[in-house]
């Protein structure tokens, strides 16, 4: 169809949303700040591409907390599978790993974005690089600053779909400088906050010189009534991982409710209260409590460390509090790290500023998508499969809106 679409953001969303649209024979040009698209997604590939999850769809929309019904009809549309498909499309075969996570079969995420790239250019999607968006003018046209100065897009008649990121890792071009222009413009956001974020803990000098930098394993984290078993890792400045980023969401509001959140961990999920008890009060004779606890208990190293760190002195006097605070150990976090550490945030556009389109409703013709909506999901491939999903469902949206301008046009 004959139309014109502007796309400011090329992360997965802004490509995604663009794909749509130049299948449907729509000419659209994509603006970046950054020198190349698709950066934060390389970057979050580096370590091994975790596309999305191969869970059950119903536990797979129970990840979006909160915000699940908003997103549950964009996952419909273009969910786990139908990205895995898209994927093989590209030439790029995936594969599920044990945890159920979803891979690329080499991990990487350059052939896939390549790959990609090349089809959508095919397409006659145009690429505009270095281009930061600053707003819009009275007339309603795009400003953009460029290296060879300021310019101005005519984005009358036109649809303008926004996919800038939330506010974290900003060096990669997800700063969230677009949301004050939002706000001017009548329409309704939600600070950005860290989400999958790591957390501060005020260690003493001596655990922090010794054990910054070694991993937790095996342990099990509860708090507000979740239970997960995991892996984490001991900063500096507190503690952060994958354990950690399944309870960043709660940790991190309890923590601006009360000002600060008490995570429980328990060292030893193989063996119950009653065992370790029997375990610790077995005659230790000459033995040091640390050779003790690791013989018996199974705890040394870090953990022991954390358990010295955290359990009241007494403790280590009576095996029934020692094996109590092992079972459930009060680690105190006092506040999120930065939201530019953060691995992405949580906060955005409001679902009330979108009809079912995405398209905002202080702002005919302009559609967002991505991270830059107020949504937020655990690591484990949910994030990228929302926002592939979200840019399909705004490239949909625009195309609707585009076809239904022409039907107006076409009746007058």
């Amino acid at each position: 169809m004959n139309g014109n679409v502007i796309i400011i953001g090329g992360g997965p969303a802004g490509l995604m949303a663009a794909e749509v649209l130049a299948q449907a024979g729509v000419r659209v040009e994509v603006y970046d700040a950054m020198p190349s698209v698709g950066r934060k997604f390389l970057m979050a590939g580096k370590s091994g591409l975790n596309l999305t999850h191969a869970e059950a769809f119903a536990t797979f929309v129970s990840r979006y907390g909160e915000k699940r019904d908003w997103v549950k009809p964009w996952l419909a549309a273009f969910g786990p599978e139908t990205l895995r498909n898209w994927a093989r499309d590209l030439g790029v075969d995936t594969f599920v790993g044990s945890s159920g996570r979803v891979f690329p079969t080499d991990m990487k995420a350059a052939p896939l974005l390549r790959a990609w790239l090349h089809r959508l250019r095919t397409t006659g999607v145009h690429f505009h690089m270095r281009h930061r968006w600053l707003g819009w003018d009275e007339q309603g046209d795009l400003h953009f600053a460029t290296p060879t100065g300021a310019i101005k897009v005519g984005a009358g008649g036109t649809a303008t779909i926004l996919a800038l990121g939330g506010g974290s890792w900003a060096r990669l071009g997800s700063d969230g400088a677009w949301l004050p222009l939002l706000q001017a413009r009548g329409v309704a956001v939600a600070p950005l906050r860290p989400a999958n974020c790591g957390f501060e803990i005020a260690w003493s000098e001596h655990f922090r010189a010794k054990f910054a930098g070694q991993p937790v394993k095996s342990v099990v984290a509860t708090f507000g009534g979740e239970r997960r078993q995991g892996d984490f890792v001991i900063t500096r400045h507190g503690v952060e991982g994958s354990l950690i980023y399944a309870l960043a969401a709660p940790l991190r509001d309890a923590i601006a409710s009360h000002g600060s959140a008490t995570l429980q961990l328990d060292l030893a999920p193989g063996k119950t209260l009653e065992r370790l008890i029997s375990e610790i009060a077995h005659p230790r004779g000459a033995r040091s409590m640390a050779s003790h606890l690791q013989s018996r208990a199974g705890i040394s190293g870090v953990k022991a460390g954390l358990l010295r760190e955290c359990a009241a002195r007494d403790d280590y006097h009576d095996p029934a509090l020692l094996a109590a605070a092992i079972k459930a150990l009060p680690l105190r976090l006092d506040a999120p790290r930065p939201l530019d550490e953060a691995i992405s945030s949580a906060g955005g556009v409001m679902a009330a500023s979108f009809d079912d389109r995405l398209m905002l409703r202080a702002l005919p013709g302009v559609f967002c998508a991505g991270e830059m909506l107020d949504w937020e999901a655990p690591t484990g491939g949910y994030l990228f499969t929302a926002c592939f999903a979200s840019g399909y469902a705004a490239g949909h949206g625009a195309l609707a809106w585009l076809q239904s301008k022409r039907s107006s046009n076409t009746a007058n």
